[in-house]
């Protein structure tokens, strides 16, 4: 069921050209910066992948991806990619980098199950990164200088953006504020988790959610993750689990918090073990990627999505996604953002 949020007297900032503008600068300027940050060089995603190898992300396990027969293959199915997490593993070590270094790509999606809205799309485009990480770096610690990493990068950005178009004036606080799952469950206990998530982004502006996909005190989960990429079960100094979250940004044209990244520690071996253990998918283990993974052919390693769209939507200060991309939406959400000025391209 599609969502349409339509900000009281929302007027764009830019024009048509001067947003186009703006998405180019956004995304030359990010992927040099990132690029630099990280040591990522870049490499070439594919846009399909063979079906029942294990490569395809899962996502919160439940999404269904776009397949087709290959005909000059004997009829095997390809399926569009929902991300790249295991892929990119996998090219590490095809790829032989060393640790401290890693590779992003310009990924491009097709996710047919998205609710469509303000922040979701049936397109989806983010830059997928991955970085290989020694044994002693599988910690929160690293994991919070690497989020720190991004953030620094992301306002860098902002500053760009400002002096581009004097218009748009920068918003983001100069730290991004850690917080678990848990902990915030704990502060918001009679809120869901996506109101909690309202209340903590427009408390400190800039979050990263630590834990994403182990059950919290309460049984229940923040947020779906699944079993084979991130790491959500290793405890960390504080006991709690979990080697990956999510940055979120408060965006104050739609009053709303915005997820722009899903990223954490990978799983190794023993983790993987566990989790699809926990997850009652096991039968998962004969597959290309876990087979690998298991026989010890892959490094471990720090990785992540960075959704294009959803920044260039933050940063050029926009209501709707489809303002930065071309995609197909319901005619009556197309309608509803023609009468709130709200231009979908």
């Amino acid at each position: 069921m599609s969502y349409l949020h339509t900000p009281e007297g929302y007027k764009p900032l830019l024009d048509l050209q001067q947003t186009e503008l703006g998405i180019a600068r956004i995304k030359d300027f990010i992927q040099a910066n990132l690029s630099a940050e990280l040591r990522l060089r870049r490499v070439t995603a594919p846009l399909f992948l063979l079906q029942g190898r294990g490569l395809n992300d899962d996502l919160t396990g439940v999404e269904r991806a776009v397949s087709f027969p290959i005909k000059d293959m004997d009829g095997l199915r390809a399926e569009v990619v929902h991300s790249l997490a295991k892929w990119k593993r996998v090219t590490l070590a095809d790829y032989q980098i060393e640790p401290g270094y890693g590779i992003y790509t310009d990924m491009n999606a097709i996710r047919a199950d998205e609710e469509l809205g303000n922040l979701h799309s049936l397109y989806v485009d983010q830059w997928d990164w991955e970085r290989v990480i020694l044994p002693e770096e599988r910690n929160v610690e690293f994991l919070k200088d690497i989020v720190r990493r991004i953030y620094a990068t992301l306002l860098r950005t902002e500053y760009l953006v400002s002096e581009t178009f004097p218009v748009i004036r920068p918003s983001l606080p100069p730290e991004i504020t850690f917080i678990h799952a848990e902990e915030l469950y704990q502060l918001y206990p009679q809120l869901s988790s996506k109101e909690r998530e309202y209340e903590i982004a427009q408390k400190h502006k800039a979050v990263f959610i630590m834990g994403i996909g182990c059950p919290l005190s309460n049984g229940q989960k923040h947020d779906g993750r699944a079993p084979d990429y991130d790491d959500w079960t290793t405890p960390g100094p504080d006991g709690l689990p979990g080697l990956n979250g999510d940055i979120i940004l408060w965006n104050d044209v739609l009053q709303l918090p915005i997820e722009i990244s899903s990223m954490g520690i990978r799983v190794d071996k023993d983790t993987l073990l566990r989790q699809l253990k926990f997850c009652g998918q096991e039968e998962r283990l004969t597959m290309y990627f876990h087979r690998r993974l298991t026989e010890g052919s892959l490094p471990l390693s720090v990785g992540g999505g960075i959704g294009q769209s959803r920044l260039c939507m933050h940063f050029l200060r926009k209501a709707h996604i489809g303002e930065i991309q071309a995609s197909i939406w319901p005619e009556e959400m197309r309608s509803a953002c023609c009468e709130c000025g709200i231009p979908l391209i």
